[in-house]
């Protein structure tokens, strides 16, 4: 005769209330058993002191006695110290379908192209900047030292030639 610990339902729809029994493994869920060792109230809160009722010595008696208790019954028993349960670990259970895998391999493969695609046009580019930049800060450094030799006279005819630039592209639009 296989004995086991378990929950056997109660309470009203939608208001479970559980009581922690002992009963031989061919009995109904809610049916016949040889002892009831506590109970357990998942609508309460899990720090509430009344959420899980059990009789511990009575719980270590039958665990001598060679009674199996199921895998909520075994939280409890290891929360109250009479067992050690070691956790359960599926790392497989994780990972997405087949179907899933290949949608994710299909957008990464659409990235890496789309970077790849970028890498390519991005090195053409850069070089073109690059030059300008320089071209305009060597200007810049050689306008400065011409500024302070320039006299008046230069000025006044620097002013003047933007001007007659601009009077000039007029006249190429129309």
């Amino acid at each position: 005769m296989a004995i086991t610990m378990r929950l056997a339902r109660g309470g009203a729809k939608k208001r479970p209330i559980y009581r922690i029994v002992v009963a031989d493994s061919r009995f109904k869920r809610d049916g016949r058993f040889i002892e009831r060792i506590g109970q357990y109230n998942p609508l309460l809160p899990k720090d509430h002191e009344n959420r899980v009722i059990l009789d511990t010595e009575r719980a270590a008696h039958w665990l001598g006695q060679g009674a199996q208790p199921s895998d909520r019954v075994a939280r409890f028993l290891d929360a109250a110290g009479l067992m050690k349960r070691t956790p359960k670990n599926n790392p497989q259970k994780a990972k997405p379908g087949k179907k899933a895998q290949e949608r994710l391999d299909a957008l990464r493969e659409k990235e890496e192209e789309a970077a790849a695609a970028e890498a390519e046009v991005a090195p053409e580019e850069a070089p073109a900047e690059d030059a300008p930049a320089e071209e305009a800060s060597a200007d810049a450094a050689a306008a400065e030292d011409a500024a302070p030799e320039e006299t008046p006279e230069e000025k006044d005819s620097a002013e003047e030639a933007p001007a007659e630039e601009a009077a000039a592209e007029e006249e190429k639009a129309e």
